[in-house]
């Protein structure tokens, strides 16, 4: 069990016997009454957002959890597929549930795959990862003051902001937590 204390964003819990991982709390204290702990969480299965009120002597399951490493191998319409790296089993989840991270798998990128009861729920992708630019605007001379950017489009068809030096089939470092340019690949 979880104490109010130990509820923090990326934490796994099971709310109505479903798991829930928490995306951000915000920690309140009343004047006389006690504190409250207000979280927004993400349901691992079917993807809905809750918004959940702690009391100050709230407990909480913590959802038991595995973790493994599978490879990305393609997406359709609806699912993402995977390989598991141990048993060479494939799988799939749904889109709607994996939300803007589907859009920095590229072929062959090692993940984590969360499990809850036996069944992949959620991923984890590295937090950088290199990616070729496919597209890129030539930069406009006279434009290079100050901290200049411009849209480049990367192998996975996503649209970044760069700085005004890269180029096409250059490779660049992505985080892939804010989407953000880090620095060009060495």
């Amino acid at each position: 069990m979880l104490n109010f204390n130990q509820i923090k964003p990326g934490k796994v819990i099971i709310i109505n016997e479903q798991p829930y991982i928490i995306l951000k709390t915000d920690h309140h204290k009343m004047g006389r009454g006690g504190a409250v702990l207000k979280t927004r969480c993400r349901n691992l299965i079917d993807g809905s957002i809750l918004d959940k009120t702690f009391q100050g002597v709230e407990k909480v399951q913590e959802a038991s959890t595995e973790t493994k490493r599978a490879n990305f191998l393609y997406q359709d319409e609806n699912e993402v597929h995977f390989m598991d790296n141990e048993t060479y089993e494939q799988f799939s989840l749904d889109i709607n549930n994996i939300g803007d991270k589907a859009k920095f798998l590229k072929d062959n990128t090692e993940v984590d795959i969360l499990y809850f009861n036996d069944q992949p729920v959620a991923l984890e992708l590295p937090i950088k990862i290199k990616f070729k630019v496919i597209n890129a605007p030539p930069g406009i001379k006279g434009n290079s003051a100050g901290n200049v950017n411009k849209t480049v489009e990367i192998e996975t068809g996503t649209k970044i902001n760069a700085p005004m030096f890269i180029n096409e089939s250059d490779e660049i470092i992505v985080n892939t937590e804010t989407g953000e340019y880090v620095e060009r690949a060495k």
